[in-house]
């Protein structure tokens, strides 16, 4: 009896973080919409809740590039059916965070085949709680049908729908796990959330990331690409490899700033109230989860 009240009491706590952090990014499964941009014949980006979706299908079936949340499956697989789809055969999860991965709950349960950096796949059997700042999310471990069965360390490589589909991993950055995946044959390349175009990156300082490896991981993949690559970022809208540029050079810029007052020896209020993003804000918002979080990262490696 007193195991079932446990295991009660962790639910409710679960689903009450859970809710602190939709509440939070004011995102509502009911009200939710998925929307859906072509690229080409075969490649769509499918907009919800949570990360961007890259659809990739054609005669060899249908892979996907991050799967949201369990609750938007069927609205998912609607979009997925308007652009050629019957089913989902393969998943990339571009890392574990639970607006990119969650979904895993309820796509592992119809035989979709998911992939992920081997880092990403021991952080959904050992999860850790995500420090948003503002809010804390509870993240729990993922049962057996949501795990990735096809791991890598380095690179990786999947043919499908003639596609020569590239994933790349550069070291810890957003997350210790992420993964960049790029369709060779049509150059899209999507970045998961080492690369956001909807405010200010968030840095999983308390689960190792860190500014530094955001930078290198990014530009690590121009190297791979090129100047015409579509790029589409974990949040926000398709972009361009300009636009990378111009996020690792305000990245180059704030941590550079950040470092400078850690070696005045500054604290993280005293970094905080100094605004090194300031001149960003206005097309990005409020810095203070970045520095927050680059802050902790910086210290974290100092240790």
């Amino acid at each position: 009896m007193l195991l079932v009240v446990i295991i009660q009491k962790e639910k409710e706590s679960y689903q009450e973080g859970q809710q602190a952090v939709l509440d939070a990014f004011g995102w509502d499964f009911e009200k939710a919409e998925i929307t859906i941009e072509k690229i080409n014949e075969n490649n769509h980006v499918l907009f919800g809740l949570g990360g961007n979706i890259l659809v990739n299908s054609g005669k060899d079936g249908v892979l996907i590039v991050d799967d949201q949340f369990p609750q938007l499956k069927n609205k998912i697989m609607r979009a997925i059916r308007k652009v050629g789809g019957k089913k989902i055969d393969y998943i990339v999860n571009s890392h574990w965070h639970f607006d990119h991965a969650e979904g895993n709950l309820a796509f592992g349960k119809t035989g979709s085949k998911i992939i992920a950096h081997e880092n990403s796949r021991y952080m959904m059997i050992n999860p850790q709680p995500i420090n948003l700042v503002s809010v804390v999310y509870p993240q729990q471990p993922y049962p057996p049908h949501a795990l990735p069965q096809l791991t890598y360390q380095d690179t990786m490589t999947v043919n499908l729908n003639g596609e020569e589909i590239g994933l790349y991993n550069f070291g810890s950055a957003h997350t210790t796990g992420d993964t960049a995946v790029y369709l060779k044959q049509s150059n899209i390349l999507h970045m998961g959330d080492v690369f956001n175009m909807s405010g200010f990156p968030f840095i999983d300082a308390g689960n190792g990331g860190n500014i530094d490896g955001i930078i290198n991981f990014c530009r690590s993949i121009l190297s791979v690409v090129n100047d015409e690559t579509i790029v589409v970022p974990g949040h926000g809208p398709i972009s361009t490899t300009q636009d990378m540029q111009n996020y690792i050079d305000m990245l180059v810029v704030v941590r550079d700033r950040i470092q400078s007052l850690i070696d005045q020896g500054k604290n993280l209020e005293e970094v905080l109230n100094s605004h090194p993003a300031e001149e960003w804000e206005e097309g990005f918002g409020d810095a203070t989860m970045l520095v927050d979080r680059a802050y902790t990262g910086m210290i974290n490696n100092l240790g």
